[in-house]
């Protein structure tokens, strides 16, 4: 990227927030625009200052992250900012509402700086960070949730046979090249249906194929333990 990535921190934690500041300061081609306490402030200065990606903890007081996710998400004026999740290992019961509200990533807060730096300039291209690890804990999540509010989706049925095939796979965390080997596809074929699949059912990116996949009943929970 020719230019810098503005990334706004929102974490109630002063020290925390502070650390992950000064992480991507010191980063080439990162700049931090501004520091949120808590959601509804993450929201507010969003509108404000427009960042590329906002760092978004989950749990705050007031306007929780995913709450905030949302209305970041939802808004035309900042829909162009990506959310990027960052949480403790014990909530992995929130990965599946804060995908759901928008969010275009997942990281744990003892992730490595490495890691971290680079999940934010993914997310800035305009991918969506969702390893295997992640999407196991979205299906699992999704498992928990009461199935007789789920309906079958018709969202799905202008998908060709080979489409939903790769959803599937996309559903079960594989990653582009995992799904070229599998069904035996060049990387530039798979991209295209990746793309075919994100046009169709109107995803914003990767999570949101996962979800439409098990919200549509095309893959059931019991996918889980094949990923």
């Amino acid at each position: 990227m020719s230019e810098s990535v503005r990334v706004l921190v929102a974490d109630d934690e002063p020290l925390l927030r502070g650390s992950f500041r000064v992480l991507v300061d010191t980063a080439p081609g990162l700049t931090a625009v501004g520091e949120a306490s808590d959601g509804a402030e993450a929201v507010e200065l969003t509108r404000l200052l427009r960042p590329d990606v906002v760092l978004m903890d989950i749990r705050m007081p007031g306007t929780d992250g995913i709450e905030a996710t949302r209305a970041i998400v939802d808004s035309p004026g900042t829909a162009g900012t990506r959310v990027l999740i960052l949480t403790t290992f014990d909530l992995d019961e929130y990965v599946y509402g804060a995908l759901r509200a928008g969010a275009a990533g997942f990281l744990l807060k003892d992730t490595s700086p490495g890691v971290l730096l680079a999940g934010i300039r993914t997310v800035a291209a305009g991918e969506s960070l969702l390893a295997p690890s992640v999407t196991r804990r979205l299906i699992a999540e999704f498992a928990r949730l009461p199935h007789t509010h789920r309906a079958p989706d018709t969202s799905l049925d202008g998908l060709t046979g080979r489409e939903r095939e790769v959803l599937v796979l996309v559903a079960r965390g594989l990653s582009n090249a995992d799904i070229c080997e599998y069904l035996h596809l060049s990387n530039g074929t798979v991209k295209t249906y990746i793309g075919r699949l994100l046009s169709k059912l109107r995803a914003r990116d990767r999570a949101q194929l996962v979800i439409s996949a098990y919200e549509s009943g095309l893959v059931s929970a019991a996918h889980r333990t094949g990923a």
